[in-house]
């Protein structure tokens, strides 16, 4: 989005710098995302939002949608990778060729709208693989964490009401979005959370408050919106989570999911943009990902 723009490629060169230094690397099996189709990205997103993206798809040079979300004419074909990654990795795992996943994508989704490109967002990854995985394997119950230091705003408005989904999440209160509704539907479990809240009192939170509710969701298949920007090195937000507490969340989702949803979690890279905290972030998550 260009050279001083913080959702940058360096992000995922610093996720995998930190996988190779930390020996994990040689025991993931990596994969190259397909592209998302028109009618997986149409699920949830509606035909004049890709128009839109398709008319405005610069020949060179780039297109600000907002100050924030600007295309280059490589843009809309890395958001279908995007996309498309969590769409294959739920095919893996429904095939059994894998238990979880991670995809490490750029641009992120959990702000997209389904009428609308905003905060670096262009197609909502999470909602486009939980939508797929409702549809294509008829699961009737999936739930989807959100621990990004913004509100996934796009991915509640797509689910809202469904009560096929359960999405949990806490977020810096108040800050960009700033779309944090008052009284939420039943199905969403938002907790905003003020600025310089530390990985204690949001521990706390998720075991007091979301496992009580995923517990008794039951889902089938769970996924992450996992932003590191919480992390109290991050400048783009004023929370303090630490590389341990990503890992202590993940620990629990992954066994939830053992419990309910034969181990199915897919997790998808959101934010984070402080380079080095991405990675060691990113690695403690992806560990306990593994851990079954």
């Amino acid at each position: 989005m260009g050279n001083w723009h913080p959702e940058c490629p360096q992000r995922l060169d610093a996720i995998n710098d930190q996988l190779l230094a930390s020996g994990v690397m040689p025991f993931l099996e990596q994969q190259e995302a397909p592209l998302a189709s028109q009618a997986d990205i149409l699920r949830v997103h509606t035909h004049e939002h890709l128009a839109y993206l398709r008319s405005h798809s610069p020949a060179a040079g780039y297109f600000a949608i907002d100050p924030d979300t600007i295309m280059n004419p490589h843009t809309i074909e890395a958001a279908r990778a995007a996309a498309g990654s969590g769409i294959a990795a739920v095919d893996a795992i429904m095939a059994q060729k894998a238990r979880t996943a991670f995809c490490a994508v750029r641009p992120p989704g959990h702000h997209a709208r389904p009428d609308a490109a905003m905060g670096f967002c262009f197609f909502n990854n999470i909602a486009i693989a939980a939508a797929y995985a409702l549809e294509k394997y008829q699961l009737e119950r999936v739930a989807i964490i959100d621990f990004d230091v913004h509100h996934g705003n796009g991915t509640e408005e797509m689910f809202s009401e469904d009560p096929r989904v359960l999405m949990c999440s806490f977020f810096q209160h108040p800050f960009f979005p700033n779309i944090c509704q008052g009284h939420p539907a039943e199905n969403m479990v938002n907790i905003p959370v003020d600025a310089y809240t530390n990985g204690d009192a949001l521990r706390l939170l998720a075991s007091d408050i979301w496992l009580p509710r995923l517990e008794a969701f039951r889902p089938e298949f769970i996924f992450i919106s996992a932003g590191f920007d919480a992390h109290r090195e991050d400048d783009m937000g004023q929370l303090g989570m630490v590389e341990a507490d990503y890992a202590w969340i993940t620990e629990q989702v992954v066994q939830l999911a053992g419990h309910t949803a034969q181990g199915r979690v897919v997790s998808f890279l959101e934010g984070g943009y402080n380079l080095s905290a991405l990675g060691r972030s990113a690695v403690a998550h992806i560990r306990a990902l593994a851990t079954l």
